[in-house]
């Protein structure tokens, strides 16, 4: 992989973590196994980043990409 892609892609990354600040996803925990009776619990994870990381690969790419085409 090239520097020129590898630019895109770290500036392509930045932008997406720039749109979205993170994503949620759910487990299923047992809560109560009694015999035949068994009670089931989901538990939201939020996963966030700060929006400045995003700026910070966005930035990042635009460098490695800027710094290709003067070579």
């Amino acid at each position: 992989m090239n520097t020129k892609t590898l630019g895109i892609v770290i500036a392509a990354l930045g932008i997406l973590m720039i749109i979205y600040t993170g994503f949620n996803y759910v487990t299923t925990e047992k809560v109560v196994d009694l015999g035949p009776l068994e009670i089931n619990a989901e538990k939201n994870h939020p996963v966030q980043w700060s929006p400045i990381i995003g700026a910070i690969l966005l930035v990042g790419g635009i460098v490695i990409v800027a710094t290709n085409r003067k070579k």
